[in-house]
């Protein structure tokens, strides 16, 4: 069985006939696994669109060379999650164009075993500008919040049109619905504004014939029961920091969701080594059986991240990975 073939039954909560598969919300360190270097962010920007030409043909050799090298099943091209913010440049992304360009050269290089995921929105989520007027609109102006949830659902679901049709087999909404205490929304707001519209985008993403991915930090327990019932392909994070167990998690969801982590991005950055070994056995050992269980970084795997603690977690995938 392919890697393809793996993922595919992981989301679809079966138990690969391989073993557990290997995906990145993000992943940072093509850099520092391959040796040679990745164009992104403002650097990109300041090239000639000859050399962007360039830039992205050689960014894509690098990065299907490292996913061969580590095993992954899926892979996030660059330029979706961190956004452009006023004057501010996040490393992992790329203008509007270069993007599109970027995947369309990763689909045509990149084996068929790759999957690639890329992020469409879809799910409601408080803004990280204006959160205090967000707060307040929730109770002074709930038909403007219901409204932008059905507009956040419909761009959601057009962006995955467009993501299939440039060869992406799933996609997520980066919603961080919660923090470190619980679901940011009262119970009452759930139902209202975030689980109906999410279920839609689920729905509308799965017809299309993609999973639907949601990634959401913080504590998620307390509505673990509503998200396996959302019509969702997978969870990814299961925030360590938040306090999430993710074999607790997985006892909870009995096999209604797929799970995506959680190894924790603090102790991939601090080490050392030998717990990056440790903890990734234990997951492992505790999330593998019966399936429905993705392997990967708590979120993403940036670039301070030392490449051989990584390794760790590779080769404690290698070792204990297989059913």
């Amino acid at each position: 069985m392919s890697r393809l073939d793996d993922l595919r039954a992981a989301f679809e909560c079966r138990q690969p006939q391989g073993g557990v598969p290997l995906w990145e919300l993000e992943f940072h360190l093509w850099d520092e696994a391959s040796g040679k270097h990745v164009v992104l962010g403002r650097e990109f920007q300041d090239l000639s669109a000859a050399e962007q030409e360039r830039a992205l043909s050689s960014n894509a050799e690098i990065i299907v060379s490292v996913c061969r090298e580590f095993g992954f099943a899926g892979l996030t091209p660059p330029g979706g999650l961190w956004e452009w913010a006023p004057g501010v440049l996040a490393y992992y992304v790329l203008p509007e164009q270069a993007r599109w360009e970027q995947l369309r050269i990763l689909r045509e290089m990149a084996p068929q075993d790759l999957m690639l995921i890329s992020g469409s929105g879809g799910v409601i989520v408080p803004p990280s500008q204006g959160y205090e007027e967000f707060a307040y609109r929730l109770y002074d102006a709930p038909d403007e919040i219901e409204e932008m949830a059905r507009q956040t659902r419909d761009r959601g679901i057009e962006a995955a049109k467009r993501l299939r049709d440039a060869g992406c087999g799933a996609v997520y909404a980066a919603a961080d619905i919660a923090d470190n205490h619980g679901p940011y929304f009262t119970p009452a707001q759930m139902k209202r504004f975030v689980f109906p519209y999410m279920h839609e985008w689920a729905e509308g993403v799965r017809a299309l014939g993609l999973y639907a991915i949601l990634h959401s930090d913080g504590n998620l327990t307390t509505v673990l029961d509503e998200l396996a019932e959302s019509g969702l392909s997978a969870l990814q994070a299961i925030d360590p920091i938040a306090g999430m167990d993710i074999a607790a998690a997985k006892r909870q969801v009995r096999g209604r969701i797929c799970l995506c982590g959680n190894i924790d991005c603090g102790l991939l950055h601090f080490g050392p080594p030998a717990k990056v070994y440790e903890t990734t056995t234990e997951a492992l050992t505790n999330c593998k059986p019966g399936g429905g269980f993705v392997l990967g970084a708590s979120n993403a795997v940036f670039r301070e991240t030392p490449i051989e603690h990584y390794r760790e977690m590779i080769r404690a995938w290698r070792d204990h990975g297989r059913y």
